[in-house]
């Protein structure tokens, strides 16, 4: 009996494909590595940047800066390749957790820096601000514009709407009425009820109520990963990405730091490099949703990030608060209120009916362009 070889052609051609596949995935890599590089460059500069101060500081700052962001549109690319074989609800939910986990490691980073007792409160204020006035309002301008009236699952955009006013009512109203002699007692209610209220909306928003989120053009997975990369390298790509924003944002809070003291700049700068760093992935997600007509995922994305974001970060910097003893400010400042219930008022009256329009996303973004203003102007 003659055994039949494999064909050293068709060996060959599998070799070469499985190089090229190679060569793709650490082309699309090339971000981290090039973060890698700018981390040691990072630590080499440092103490050198601080003390000499003018464009070496504001440069390495820069290269740092865009370096995160890089890794940030990886992880969300890998949680993109998971939400599309996940399908909605899941989709959106894992994109909008990738990027709280971001915004997460850079707060807690911060948070180690120079004493800035409003830096969460203001981080999670200027996320909300640029999650519903900023990338719902342009995705309203953008799908009004191209499809005229796009539409959207009406019960989502309820539910989403109602657990963000409790859950802002909790985390950030109520504790201006806490005095300093129960506020640990009081947060340490609202870590355990945010918990509580994320998982369960977590499990009504997966399996009982799961066709409130759901849009039936799904979330495009790339081709090349379409083959046959496995979940797990996705996972480990994105857990090693996240802490490498984290040693990043090591070096980024000392530059912050050093080039905020004795400037003119805006003191809440820092909380907004942090909103857009950890938003700038869903930014591109959610407009790309809007022109191809999938509203339904732009209101996942948006609603959805300001949720977990209130309902995630907050009891994170509250267990930090709790554990170092030292508490740390979440009420809002009035001004925040104002602009905050501005916009809660909107989207509820904008959400009223199913579907949006270029006019209800002006209306958005021009609430987005006061926020932009006061902080320029240093009155928030």
């Amino acid at each position: 009996m003659v055994k039949s070889t494999p064909d050293r052609k068709s060996v060959s051609l599998t070799s070469n494909e499985r190089l090229s596949e190679m060569q793709k995935y650490l082309k699309a890599e090339l971000p981290i590595a090039v973060a890698l590089v700018v981390l040691g460059l990072g630590f080499v500069l440092e103490h050198a940047a601080v003390e000499h101060g003018g464009i070496l500081l504001w440069g390495l700052l820069l290269v740092i800066l865009v370096a995160i962001i890089g890794v940030a549109f990886r992880i969300s690319h890998h949680a993109e390749v998971l939400a599309a074989r996940l399908g909605e609800p899941y989709g959106t939910l894992i994109l909008t957790i990738a990027a709280v986990s971001v915004e997460v490691m850079i707060l807690v980073v911060l948070l180690q820096g120079s004493p800035n007792p409003t830096l969460a409160r203001d981080t999670v204020f200027a996320a909300v601000m640029l999650d519903i006035n900023g990338i719902l309002g342009l995705a309203a301008i953008i799908g009004g514009l191209k499809h005229g009236t796009p539409q959207y699952n009406l019960d989502s955009a309820n539910a989403f709407v109602a657990m963000l006013l409790v859950a802002v009512g909790i985390g950030m109203f109520i504790p201006d009425f806490v005095p300093d002699s129960h506020w640990r007692l009081y947060s340490l209610f609202s870590v355990g009820i945010m918990a509580i209220m994320y998982l369960a909306f977590l499990r009504l928003q997966t399996v009982e109520h799961r066709q409130f989120f759901e849009h039936a053009g799904g979330l495009e997975e790339e081709a090349h990963d379409v083959a046959h990369s496995p979940n797990m390298q996705h996972i480990a790509v994105m857990i090693g990405a996240i802490v490498l924003v984290g040693l990043l944002s090591e070096v980024l809070s000392v530059l912050l730091d050093a080039g905020l003291a004795g400037s003119s700049l805006p003191k809440t700068l820092p909380a907004v490099l942090v909103a857009l760093i950890s938003a700038s992935p869903e930014i591109l997600t959610a407009l790309n949703a809007a022109r191809h007509d999938r509203m339904q995922t732009t209101v996942n994305i948006a609603l959805g990030a300001s949720l977990a974001t209130v309902l995630l970060t907050l009891p994170v910097i509250e267990g930090i608060a709790l554990f170092t003893g030292e508490r740390i400010v979440m009420a809002l400042t009035p001004m925040q209120a104002g602009l905050l219930l501005l916009t809660l008022l909107t989207v509820m009256n904008n959400s009223h009916d199913g579907e949006t329009n270029a006019i209800e996303g002006i209306s958005h973004f021009a609430l987005f362009g006061v926020f932009v203003a006061l902080v320029m102007m240093g009155l928030l």
